[in-house]
């Protein structure tokens, strides 16, 4: 079989040229021979400011359809995608534009107001994803090109423009494609250098195991897809497949996800647990609160009707149509997993990181085992790093087609993340049972070193305190001296409508910490707890920027 990434999206191209292809959600929608259209103008444009293969272009700003054209132009081009994530600061996007020596930048609007075009040395210009328009630029033939833009089309496609002019760049497994710069869970920003090989990979896996999502049918786009678990599954594959992707181009509340999901009733949910578990304690711990399910759900065996009933809501709640929810990105709370087992619900929890473009492992919802994230997928393999791996955490090490080239323009960085035999370390900590699935216990970073030696993983401890009354997040870390101190952010909504004070808040949470370590080893005790008085920062994908709140920040 072919390896050529590009090769899948031309032919897409062509065979769903009159199928709707991308929508702004309560917006305009594009076929796609207008992507194709659109692709070819934005080739032209790229030829005049002067633009070579392997050149990098950046992009930043919210998903929308134009964002997933500027991306597709690129790539099929021939040039270098670098996706920026619109929350970063505008000095972290001036450094990345610079490092990456983008030639061009197209930015949403929003982002364009606090951005200073001659902090970027490399860029001769800047455009609007929005309307496409000339923001900045250093050469007059960028400006020649966009004031003639049409005219230009016309004479390189006189005959008008049609199936048979779609012809993109051809792809070789180990040119680069992009470079992701991530989040920063645990640091700062890396450029995560990956070639065409991933990106196929990752297609072929979506592929192999959700073909239900096919021709026409409909996805909604809600995680960032400057990130790539969101650019990788809810765009890149579905575009490859001739589905219909739509962009929630607001930020996505869960009150917008679901009215959205109502409308579109997506084939495939890809979801960060932030938002399942949301929906779980909105829509479904009230109804559990009846004194009379209360009842029902102690028995041995809870009565089909009743389990019937509650996955029933559930399915409503996304849309209904969906072959399964995809969980990734961030660990899944426990007590919410093991309810939706309980009930028989379609979900599955995989893990992947941006070095892997980003897919790990996976498990069907069929065979998923509860709070393991599924198995090594095709083409590739994971080990654990221990004596033991069934049974003494190590570091959680992988190798195959999906894994990167390395940092860009940071060879001390790509050296430490491979083993000397070629293996990627993940920096995660996790074991694996004999059948191949994997458990994951937190990163090798935040793992915290007890007073005898023991190793503490705060995710874990978080999870058991995140079930707490009135506690809507929390974060575990070292305090020094051997004691562990709980960062807490209570659920001020809820503590309001009882009419809590912040004194009782204390008070709740102190009598929390007591409840949290009767049910923990002594070596986890937590000493102190720290009420929060605002959300933790965190990244798009909404995990917590953990390294701000470390005692030892790095």
């Amino acid at each position: 079989m072919e390896q050529s990434f590009l090769r899948i999206i031309e032919e897409s191209i062509k065979q769903n040229w009159e199928l709707p292809a991308l929508t702004d959600y309560k917006g305009s929608t594009f076929q796609y021979k207008e992507i194709a259209r659109k692709i070819a103008k934005l080739h032209i444009l790229f030829e005049a400011a002067g633009v070579d293969k392997g050149d990098k272009i950046a992009l930043i700003g919210k998903n929308s359809s134009n964002w997933a054209v500027v991306y597709l132009a690129t790539i099929s081009y021939g040039a270098v995608i670098v996706p920026i994530l619109h929350e970063f600061k505008p000095e972290t996007v001036h450094h990345i534009v610079n490092h990456c020596e983008a030639k061009l930048l197209f930015t949403g609007d929003v982002v364009w107001e606090n951005l200073v075009p001659s902090s970027m040395i490399h860029v001769n210009g800047i455009y609007s994803i929005d309307s496409f328009s000339l923001l900045y630029t250093t050469s007059e033939r960028n400006r020649y090109a966009i004031e003639n833009l049409n005219r230009l089309f016309g004479e390189k496609y006189p005959k008008s423009f049609g199936k048979e002019d779609v012809c993109y760049h051809r792809d070789q497994p180990d040119d680069l494609a992009l470079i992701s710069y991530t989040s920063g869970t645990t640091s700062h920003s890396k450029g995560v250098m990956l070639p065409f090989r991933s990106l196929w990979s990752n297609y072929m896996f979506a592929l192999e195991v959700l073909p239900g999502v096919d021709r026409g049918s409909n996805v909604v786009s809600m995680l960032p897809m400057a990130h790539m678990y969101g650019m990788a599954f809810e765009f890149l594959y579905e575009v490859g497949r001739g589905s219909h992707v739509y962009f929630l181009t607001r930020n996505p509340s869960p009150k917008i996800i679901f009215e959205a999901f109502q409308e579109i009733r997506p084939a495939i949910i890809i979801a960060v647990p932030l938002i399942v578990e949301k929906i779980y304690r909105k829509q479904i711990q009230p109804v559990l609160a009846r004194p009379a399910i209360k009842a029902m759900l102690k028995l041995p065996v809870i009565d089909a009707t009743i389990t019937d009933k509650i996955r029933s809501t559930l399915v409503d709640a996304f849309g209904g149509k969906f072959i399964e929810v995809i969980i990734g990105g961030a660990p899944f709370n426990r007590e919410t997993e093991d309810f939706f087992k309980r009930m028989h619900f379609p979900y599955t929890v995989g893990y992947g990181m941006t070095e892997c473009g980003p897919i790990i492992s996976y498990a069907s919802s069929e065979s998923h085992k509860l709070h393991s994230c599924g198995r090594a997928v095709p083409r590739m393999e994971i080990r654990i790093d221990s004596h033991d791996p069934a049974n003494v955490p190590g570091e959680i090490q992988v190798r195959g087609m999906n894994v990167m080239l390395g940092y860009y323009k940071n060879e001390e960085a790509t050296l430490n993340s491979f083993t000397q035999d070629g293996w990627m370390r993940t920096g995660d900590m996790g074991v694996m049972d004999e059948e191949g699935n994997l458990f994951i216990k937190g990163r090798c970073k935040t793992m915290i070193l007890g007073p005898s030696g023991q190793n503490i993983y705060p995710e874990e401890i978080e999870d058991q305190l995140n079930t707490m009354t009135l506690v809507s997040e929390s974060l575990v870390i070292d305090a020094g001296g051997g004691k562990l101190e709980a960062l807490v952010y209570p659920d001020f909504e809820a503590a309001d409508r009882e009419g809590i004070s912040f004194e009782q808040l204390g008070q709740i949470m102190e009598q929390n910490r007591i409840s949290l370590n009767s049910v923990i080893p002594a070596y986890c005790q937590i000493t102190a707890v720290r009420v929060m008085t605002e959300e933790f920062e965190k990244t798009p994908k909404r995990s917590i920027k953990r390294f701000l709140y470390q005692a030892n920040k790095e």
